[in-house]
C-alpha cells in the first residue's frame, strides 16, 4: 500500500513540475520570439565594381563581426554588366559602381532612391607593364611601340572607357586601336599583363597596387578623362532595406574609409 501511495505521489509531483515548466515556457514565449526575430539571419547581396574587391572583402570581415545576424554576399563585375543585371530585376540590395553614368541610369529609372546615394571614393588611372618587361614603355605615348595592350571593353567597363578617353586625348588611340585586347573587367586586364599575354595594360591604381607582378610606369592626368568617381546606393526594392541601410552607413564610417584609402582609393569629401 505504501509503495502504491509513493508511486501516486511521485506521479503527481512529476505532473506539477511539467505543468510549471509549461507555464514558464508560455510566459517566456513572446520574449523568446522577439529575441529570435532580432537574431534572424539576413543575407545581403552587394553588386560592386571588380576594382573594389580587396577593400570590400576586408570591410565585410569587420562588419560581420559587429553584426553577426547579417551575412554579406558580393557580386563583383564590370559596372556596366552589374547595372544591366539590376535593370533586369536581379535581387540586389546595394550597388557600388565605378562609373557615375551607369549608376545614374538606375537613379533615373527609379531603381535607386536619389536620397540614398553618395559619391564615396575616387580612383586614378595607370599604365602597367610586367615586372620583367624588356620594352621601354614609360608613358602612354610609348604604347605605339607595343604589339598588344589591354583595356576593359569601353562600352561596359568604366576603366576601359576612361582608358580610351585618355588615349584619344593624347592622340594615341588611332595608332594603337588595332592592337587592343579587350577585357571583361579591370581584373582581367591585370591578369593579361601579369601573364605576359599583353605588353601593357591600363587599369585603376587600386588594382595595380595589389599585384606583385606588374609595375606602374605612368599615371593619367586628371584632365585626360572624366572624373573617376564611385557612387554607392541602396536599391529601392531591396528585400532587406533596414540591413541594406545599415551596411550603406557602415561603408561611410571612419574605419571603412581608412580601409578604402589604404587600398588606394581617394576620399572625395
Amino acid at each position: 500500500m505504501k509503495k502504491r501511495n509513493l508511486i501516486i505521489y511521485s506521479m503527481m509531483l512529476l505532473l506539477l513540475v511539467v505543468s510549471g515548466c509549461s507555464a514558464n515556457e508560455q510566459t517566456k514565449k513572446p520574449e523568446e520570439q522577439n529575441q529570435k526575430a532580432s537574431e534572424k539571419k539576413v543575407e545581403l547581396t552587394i553588386s560592386a565594381a571588380a576594382s573594389l574587391q580587396d577593400a570590400l572583402n576586408e570591410i565585410k570581415a569587420t562588419f560581420e563581426k559587429e553584426h553577426s545576424n547579417v551575412k554579406v554576399n558580393y557580386n563583383f563585375g564590370s559596372s556596366g554588366a552589374l547595372q544591366q543585371q539590376i535593370s533586369q530585376g536581379a535581387p540586389v540590395d546595394l550597388f557600388f559602381s565605378a562609373a557615375e553614368d551607369k549608376f545614374d541610369k538606375l537613379v533615373q529609372d527609379g531603381l535607386i532612391v536619389k536620397s540614398k546615394r553618395i559619391d564615396l571614393v575616387g580612383n586614378e588611372l595607370v599604365l602597367v607593364i610586367p615586372n620583367d618587361s624588356k620594352k621601354k614603355i614609360k608613358s602612354f605615348e610609348d604604347l605605339t611601340k607595343t604589339d598588344k595592350i589591354s583595356i576593359g571593353t569601353p562600352e561596359a567597363v568604366p576603366a576601359g572607357q576612361y582608358a580610351k578617353e585618355t588615349l584619344e586625348k593624347l592622340n594615341v588611340w588611332k595608332a594603337i586601336e588595332g592592337k587592343v585586347v579587350y577585357a571583361k573587367d579591370v581584373r582581367q586586364v591585370l591578369t593579361y599583363v601579369e601573364t605576359n599575354n599583353v605588353e601593357a595594360g591600363i587599369v585603376y591604381k587600386t588594382d595595380a597596387l595589389i599585384s606583385q607582378k606588374v609595375k606602374i610606369v605612368a599615371t593619367a592626368e586628371e584632365n585626360t578623362h572624366a572624373p573617376i568617381i564611385y557612387p554607392l546606393g541602396v536599391i529601392k526594392n531591396s528585400s532587406h532595406p533596414k540591413e541594406a541601410q545599415l551596411f550603406y552607413d557602415y561603408l561611410q564610417n571612419e574605419t571603412s574609409m581608412k580601409t578604402l584609402e589604404k587600398n588606394g582609393f581617394k576620399g572625395i569629401n
